[in-house]
């Protein structure tokens, strides 16, 4: 029988061994441009937000609404695939992810740019889970840790240049021009895809277009209780509280139907959209608990850092991204040398590490202020990328490995899915903690000069994301006793 071209026996016969290293390559390329996407738009916050004439609560929903779709969308991606096969659905987030590039950049209304921001969400959380089911499936346990790190020092090159050369372009040609970065990547990996990503599903399996459909009531709860989440976040700062109180009530309500859904999906023997057996694995559960803490201190340092030095600092986009150049050049080198540690430490050691330097780097911050020298600025936020570095490679593996092969799709799924949830989580809550503060200060980000007094409401927003690194800690070391099992060796 003749296998189709785009089957892995195929590609397989036609590219061997090498083969997986080549389709490692070209996803990764689609998730550096889906990182890029989350990360690069916060240089160009303020000048949208003079452009547009917006409020720091408003303005944040750019980086908000954005992780909110990425948040939802990452449940669907195990669905997708099975349905679909890995090409389709890669192929098809690309598209998606292009589209709302340059749907951003062209759009004369900020409602528009939230539509763009909420497209490229879409299609980065669909994306950004494919890598970890791919490394599991087609690598071995000794050379995981290895395929880690690669990838993990490929995805974040584009975010560490990409502030650099986004602050120059938003001084010379404004913040539109932040959007059409990730086209060239978008080209790329959509060319990429069709030459080496597989058509089937995970597992090697044919994709089953037949298949079960997706489960709609399963994903509006999971939206209701993210965006609950979020705006409760917001009006618990800014009041009235009887609306906060109502809509935290409603999302943990979504939550508590959603998982009671999911259950009663799986007991009727049809396809979950959260498969709730990846919890009965320990180690899964608390590298969960691990990433939603770290997602949120991440995700709300990558909003709160650009402003704090833009706002506070008085630095210009381009010194922004000059003094961040530095630290991302770091974090891409630490990567590799952990992601081979990987393979032979313990994970717990690892992730346990990065969270104390991550958490003592926040900490750090609080020395900051206008007479500091730059290099001390430079010097925290590297020592905080090589935190990150040490988390990124080996979190994944060692809630991951333990799983049942036919379970992989899924946990990487949901872990995603938790951390992408705690790092909406965090943007808005660093937005909440920083107008707190600044009012317990008497002073506001409207103002068009610095003083002390911000900076200490800055620093103290840096001290509570310190804080939940150390809760991350007590998880973290719950990660311990996850081997590396073997893996299949197939293709992917």
């Amino acid at each position: 029988m003749t296998q189709p071209s785009g089957s892995i026996a195929v590609l397989r016969e036609r590219y061997g061994d090498r083969y997986r290293w080549l389709l490692l390559l070209s996803v990764m390329v689609g998730t550096m441009a889906s990182i890029m996407s989350s990360t690069i738009v916060n240089v160009a916050i303020p000048d949208m937000s003079h452009y547009f004439a917006l409020g720091q609560e408003r303005a944040q929903w750019v980086t908000s609404g954005f992780m909110v779709a990425t948040t939802v969308s990452m449940l669907t991606t195990p669905w997708l695939l099975s349905r679909y096969g890995y090409r389709a659905t890669y192929v098809g987030a690309m598209v998606l992810l292009l589209a709302g590039g340059i749907g951003g950049g062209v759009a004369s209304q900020f409602s528009l740019v939230l539509v763009a921001r909420v497209a490229e969400g879409l299609a980065a959380g669909v994306v950004q889970p494919i890598p970890a089911v791919i490394i599991l499936y087609a690598f071995k346990p000794h050379e995981q840790g290895r395929a880690s790190g690669i990838f993990g020092m490929g995805v974040v090159l584009a975010p560490a240049i990409g502030p650099s050369v986004g602050g120059l372009l938003v001084d010379w040609f404004g913040w539109r021009s932040i959007f059409f970065m990730v086209v060239p990547l978008c080209l790329a990996s959509i060319a990429l895809a069709y030459k080496f990503v597989p058509v089937t599903a995970p597992g090697g399996v044919p994709a089953n277009r037949r298949g079960e459909p997706l489960d709609w009531r399963g994903l509006t709860l999971g939206t209701l209780g993210t965006l609950g989440l979020l705006n409760g976040l917001v009006a618990l700062h800014s009041g009235p509280y009887a609306e906060a109180a109502l809509l935290m009530g409603g999302a943990a309500l979504s939550l508590v139907l959603f998982l009671w859904w999911q259950r009663r999906v799986t007991q009727r023997g049809q396809k979950p959209l959260m498969d709730l057996r990846v919890f009965e694995y320990r180690q899964f559960a608390m590298g969960s608990v691990v990433a939603f803490i770290y997602g949120t201190a991440l995700f709300g340092s990558t909003y709160l850092l650009p402003v704090f030095m833009q706002l506070g600092l008085q630095l210009s986009p381009s010194h922004v991204g000059t003094i961040m150049l530095p630290s991302g050049i770091v974090l891409a080198i630490t990567i590799p040398l952990v992601g081979r540690l990987a393979d032979r430490v313990a994970t717990h050691w690892l992730v346990s590490t990065g969270l104390a330097l991550l958490g003592l780097s926040f900490a750090l911050m609080m020395l900051v202020g206008l007479q500091s020298a730059l290099w001390t600025l430079v010097l925290f936020a590297a020592l905080g990328r090589i935190g990150l570095g040490f988390i990124l490679p080996s979190l994944n593996l060692g809630a991951l490995r333990p799983l049942d092969k036919a379970l992989i799709s899924q946990g990487s799924s949901i872990i995603g899915f938790v951390r992408m949830l705690g790092g909406a989580a965090g943007v808005s809550l660093c937005g909440i903690v920083l107008e707190w503060r600044l009012g317990v200060h008497g002073d506001s980000l409207a103002a068009t000069t610095t003083s002390p007094a911000r900076i200490a409401a800055f620093g103290e927003t840096f001290l509570m994301l310190a804080g939940l690194c150390l809760l991350a800690l007590i998880a973290a070391w719950q990660l311990r006793g996850a081997p590396a099992q073997a893996s299949a060796e197939q293709l992917p």
